[in-house]
C-alpha cells in the first residue's frame, strides 16, 4: 500500500487510522508522515466512532451536570461541529445551494465552488440540524447512548460508498486529490462501519444501516443526474443526511 520501507501491520493500521482521523476531524492529533493514496477509507468510521463516542460523552456530562435532554442534545450537536471544523455542514449547504441552485451541470458545480451561501444553502443546513437535534433529543430521553455512536459510525459510510463508486464531477478538489479507492476498500469499510455500529447499539443497527443506505442510493442517483458524479461537498452532505437517516431509524427503534 506505502511506496517506502516495510511497516508492522500495528504501526500501518494506526498511521491509517490517524490519516482519517486528521482528514475528517480537527482532534489535535500527531500528523502521519504520509497520507495513504488512495485513502485508507476503512478508517473513517473508526473516526466515526471517536467524534461520536466523544460528543456523546460530552453530551452525557452535560447531563449528569442537569442539563435537561434539549439542551444535551445542542451539545453532542455542538461538540461534532466543533471537531470536524464544520467540515460536512459546508459540504451540506454547498450541495444544496448548488443542486437546486443552477439550471446547467457546469452553473451548478460553479455554486458549489462559491464559498457564500444562499438559500438553498441556509435552508437545508437549518432543516437537517433542525432534524438531528430533534432525533438526538428523543435519543437521549431514552438514555439510547449507543444509537448515537452508532449513527456517527454508520454516517461515514456514505462517503465511501460514493467517493468509490460513483466519478469525480469536477476532475478538482478534496475528494480528487485524496485518491479513488476500490471495490474491495469501499465493501472493507462498509463491513467495519457495520460491526462497530452493531458492536454500540445491537441489532437496531441492521435497520439503521438499511436507511442509510436508501439516503445513499437516493443522494447518488441525484448527484450523478445534476452534476455528473460526486465532489467533497457531495460526500460532506452525505455524512450529514447518512447520520439525520440513522438517527431517524433509530428513534422509530425506541
Amino acid at each position: 500500500m506505502y511506496q517506502s520501507d516495510p511497516e508492522t501491520l500495528a504501526a500501518r493500521l494506526w498511521t491509517e487510522a490517524r490519516a482519517g482521523l486528521s482528514l475528517l476531524s480537527r482532534l489535535p492529533l500527531p500528523a502521519p508522515t504520509r497520507f495513504p493514496n488512495p485513502p485508507a477509507v476503512w478508517a473513517w468510521p473508526v473516526a466515526g466512532l471517536v467524534l461520536g463516542g466523544l460528543a456523546s460523552l460530552g453530551a452525557a456530562l452535560g447531563g449528569w451536570f442537569g442539563l435537561p435532554a434539549s439542551l444535551a442534545a445542542a451539545l453532542f450537536l455542538g461538540l461534532g461541529t466543533l471537531m470536524t471544523g464544520a467540515l460536512h455542514e459546508d459540504g451540506l449547504a454547498d450541495s444544496c445551494d448548488g443542486l437546486w441552485g443552477g439550471w446547467t451541470r457546469e452553473r451548478r458545480l460553479e455554486i458549489m465552488k462559491d464559498s457564500h451561501i444562499g438559500s438553498y444553502g441556509v435552508m437545508g443546513l437549518v432543516l437537517v440540524t433542525l432534524a438531528r437535534w430533534s432525533a438526538v433529543t428523543a435519543l437521549i430521553s431514552t438514555g439510547a447512548w449507543g444509537a448515537m455512536i452508532a449513527a456517527a459510525i454508520l454516517s461515514r459510510a456514505p462517503m465511501v460508498a460514493l467517493i468509490s463508486f460513483l466519478p469525480n464531477a469536477r476532475g478538482s478538489g478534496l475528494s480528487q486529490s485524496v485518491g479513488r479507492p476500490d471495490a474491495t476498500a469501499a465493501l472493507l469499510a462498509m463491513l467495519v462501519a457495520f460491526v462497530l455500529a452493531l458492536g454500540v447499539a445491537g441489532g437496531q443497527a441492521l435497520i439503521m444501516a438499511l436507511w442509510v443506505a436508501a439516503m445513499t442510493l437516493a443522494l447518488a442517483v441525484l448527484a450523478r443526474r445534476k452534476i455528473g458524479g460526486q465532489t467533497g461537498d457531495i460526500l460532506g452532505a452525505s455524512q450529514q443526511l447518512g447520520e439525520l437517516a440513522a438517527l431517524a431509524a433509530a428513534c422509530t427503534l425506541q
